[in-house]
């Protein structure tokens, strides 16, 4: 489709000309405002960032932390890559919603019938919404965007493009309220590398791999180098697309009332990150942008992407989803997270000191299901499994990093074995103050033994409120199972 055609086809879905819904306002925001959400997804982007960190320039994402709220113990709610999605769109956990693993090809994971998700919600608020890029969740139904722009492909890595559709759908909005999600491919792993080259309006930047910064989940190897120093790369030309988006924004004059939230899906694509529950693998970067509200905080409460549609919801005044789920006869349920708004422009919320974390599949054939809970000085895991060996994801496996790893069985991720690695206990316990990188599993020692109690009922607490299937108890729903 040529620009013009493109164009007349954005205007006419922004503007509702082909839509029976279409109103000026959403029909659920605050009176006397437009509110209009951006949702940027960065594709495996740990936590790599100039604001969170030496290791990347990343100047655009940088400025945005100065004009809003960058939260610094912000986690996933499980570290692959559609699951994780699945909880920024519905804000229900992987066991909740049903998609245990990847969308795509023969994986074939999708939400359970009947699980609303953040886009149906606000085009039924009468908003005009698009999605720039990759969608990667399941079904199609469960996400009636307006339109869907420059649609996930293989190797779409043209973030000025991205930058420019998403634009024009907000320019053709017009007095329309817009819910737009731009979803990045960058920094996941491409054929060959991460997709670096030449992309239009885009100044590369190179990093040496003598020099980059190594995470402590990596060996000091150089292939381990220069796939870093690739992946960088990457991030740094999803910053400049982030740049192009914002500047467009602003010249739209929709910065004023636009709420902005970036953030990443998953921990960066390399062994002791991506799938795991260990810090690499949740512990990820979230900047929020609220008109209104004071600029260049810095928040250190403990928050979950299961809070992210709780926050669009408050911020917007849409209604939320049907509770209690499709087939749960229990009363009472509602969405696990909670709004951050209230804490955008602060520096810390005492009573949020914990996260929750479920994960099930990541490929297919890759079932490894763990359930875990985070809080400010101790790391729970329990590994439902644990005589299955812990699967490495296809991306990963392929990787040179893990390549350069595998070529020699004495080399340790870190401080961590490749035995200890690959083969897990049925439960971890780790202090974070003494053991930052999750090494020291303190589950048999004496002095621990409070700590690993209460761990542990929190667990099963939050496991029992969220109908957790795995538990193995009496089905939680109005029927017999089977």
């Amino acid at each position: 489709m040529d620009r013009r055609s493109l164009l007349a086809s954005v205007a006419a879905l922004a503007t509702g000309m082909t839509l029976p819904m279409g109103s000026a306002r959403a029909s659920g925001a605050r009176a006397g405002a437009v509110r209009n959400v951006l949702l940027l997804i960065a594709d495996d982007q740990g936590l790599d960032a100039g604001c969170y960190g030496p290791s990347v320039r990343t100047p655009h994402i940088d400025a945005l932390a100065r004009t809003g709220t960058r939260f610094a113990n912000a986690y996933a709610a499980v570290s692959s890559c559609s699951s994780s999605r699945s909880v920024i769109y519905t804000g229900l956990y992987t066991h909740q919603n049903g998609m245990y693993g990847l969308a795509h090809d023969f994986h074939n994971q999708s939400l359970l019938d009947g699980i609303e998700t953040i886009p149906a919600l606000l085009k039924k608020a009468g908003y005009a919404t698009a999605l720039v890029g990759k969608k990667h969740v399941r079904p199609d139904t469960a996400f009636p965007y307006d339109a869907e722009l420059l649609p996930e492909r293989s190797g779409v890595r043209d973030v000025a493009a991205m930058a420019g559709a998403a634009i024009d759908f907000i320019n053709a909005a017009g007095e329309r309220p817009f819910f737009v999600t731009i979803g990045y491919s960058d920094p996941h792993r491409a054929p060959g590398g991460y997709g670096n080259g030449d992309w239009p309006r885009i100044e590369p930047v190179h990093y040496d791999p003598a020099t980059v910064t190594l995470p402590p989940h990596l060996p000091d190897l150089p292939a381990v180098r220069q796939d870093l120093a690739a992946y960088y790369e990457s991030v740094s030309r999803l910053d400049s697309g982030i740049g192009l988006l914002l500047d467009g924004l602003k010249a739209a004059g929709r910065d004023g009332d636009t709420l902005i939230i970036y953030l990443s899906d998953n921990g960066r694509p390399f062994p002791g990150a991506k799938t795991n529950f260990y810090d690499a693998g949740l512990h990820l970067p979230l900047i929020i942008h609220a008109p209104g509200h004071v600029g260049g905080a810095v928040n250190r409460a403990m928050v979950s992407f299961i809070d992210i549609v709780p926050t669009i919801l408050d911020w917007t005044g849409a209604a939320g989803p049907r509770l209690p789920l499709p087939g749960q006869s229990l009363p009472g349920q509602s969405l696990p997270g909670q709004s951050l708004l209230a804490l955008l422009g602060t520096d810390d919320a005492p009573d949020r000191d914990r996260i929750f974390a479920s994960h099930e599949f990541h490929e297919i054939n890759q079932y490894y299901p763990m359930r875990a809970i985070r809080t400010r000085t101790h790391s729970y895991i329990a590994n439902l499994a644990h005589p299955l060996d812990y699967p490495i994801a296809g991306d990963v496996a392929g990787s040179p990093s893990w390549q350069a790893i595998i070529a020699n069985p004495a080399t340790r991720l870190g401080r961590r074995t490749q035995a200890a690695y690959r083969k897990r206990p049925a439960e971890e316990l780790y202090d974070l103050r003494s053991d930052p990188d999750e090494v020291v599993n303190l589950v048999d020692l004496p002095a621990a033994r409070k700590t690993l109690d209460q761990l542990r009922q929190r667990l099963t607490e939050w496991r029992r409120a969220t109908r957790d299937p795995w538990l193995g108890e009496a089905s939680p729903y109005g029927h017999a199972a089977g």
